[in-house]
């Protein structure tokens, strides 16, 4: 055998044995939550009787808590991408002076922690009466995908020729039109990108949660989670089925996006 085939068998099983590593706590999560009325000490290494009851009273006690998340996640999404796409299109196509600073400022705001942000939110949110509203948690969430959204489409806006926009002008179009009928179409990829972002940030957030809801009305399925552990917390089965429910929204969309998240990264980096 070559040493090159010998080394690219090294580095299979090299990368074989971190996807491993990796992957063994979802796995494990996964063979508690199969497993009812086992304790974790006594857990088995294989789910030889798998069970759903564990599943059953996660989706009966959580699964309004998942809706509402749901519904934050895509509002989010929805109010991010409104906002990031004329930003980034500004940015990228219009000679705007201070171009590169507001670049710079924007990715500065991605490094403030989430807790000074949701402690100014909540003193902003009392004057405006959206604490505990499902507007304010989602304009909340929004929040932390729109710097990174801005910078992605940015960044593939850039590589648009103008002359495109300049025929679109020329057949007619005035510069919002053609906004919305070619950049946008042209920017499907990265657009999907940052809202998929967008999602998973708003779908995992736990601060603004925390922070912007004093009540049970609006409850997101990380702080329903976060109050289950502590009421079940020698009931592992059951905290770990709704941990797996939890993550199916999101594996789903992850699945689904793949390719236009590779498309969307890369669109930029070329013209």
């Amino acid at each position: 055998m070559s040493s090159r085939t010998l080394r690219r068998g090294a580095n299979t099983v090299i990368a074989l044995v971190i996807l491993v590593i990796l992957l063994f706590p979802l796995y494990w999560m996964l063979n508690i939550a199969l497993q009812p009325g086992e304790s974790l000490a006594s857990t088995a290494w294989f789910p030889t009787s798998p069970g759903w009851d564990n599943f059953s009273r996660a989706l009966s006690s959580q699964g309004g808590s998942l809706l509402t998340s749901l519904g934050v996640a895509l509002g989010a999404v929805v109010i991010c991408l409104a906002l990031a796409a004329p930003a980034a299109y500004a940015m990228a196509q219009l000679k705007l002076s201070g171009s590169r600073t507001m670049v710079f400022g924007t990715l500065i705001t991605q490094m403030v922690p989430g807790i000074v942000i949701a402690n100014a939110l909540y003193s902003a949110y009392v004057d405006l009466h959206l604490v505990n509203s499902l507007p304010g948690l989602m304009l909340a969430d929004a929040s932390l995908g729109l710097p990174f959204s801005i910078v992605l489409l940015r960044a593939f806006m850039v590589s648009i020729p103008k002359e495109v926009v300049e025929a679109a002008m020329v057949d007619g179009a005035n510069r919002f039109t053609a906004f919305v009928r070619v950049v946008l179409p042209m920017s499907r990829n990265s657009l999907i990108t940052a809202g998929l972002f967008t999602f998973l940030f708003a779908w995992s957030d736990f601060m603004f949660a925390l922070t912007l809801n004093t009540t049970d009305d609006i409850k997101p399925i990380t702080l329903s989670m976060y109050e289950y552990i502590g009421a079940h917390v020698s009931d592992w089965g059951a905290v770990m089925a709704t941990a797996v429910v939890s993550a199916i929204p999101a594996a789903i969309l992850l699945v689904m996006a793949q390719k236009y998240v590779a498309a969307g990264i890369t669109g930029g980096s070329v013209k």
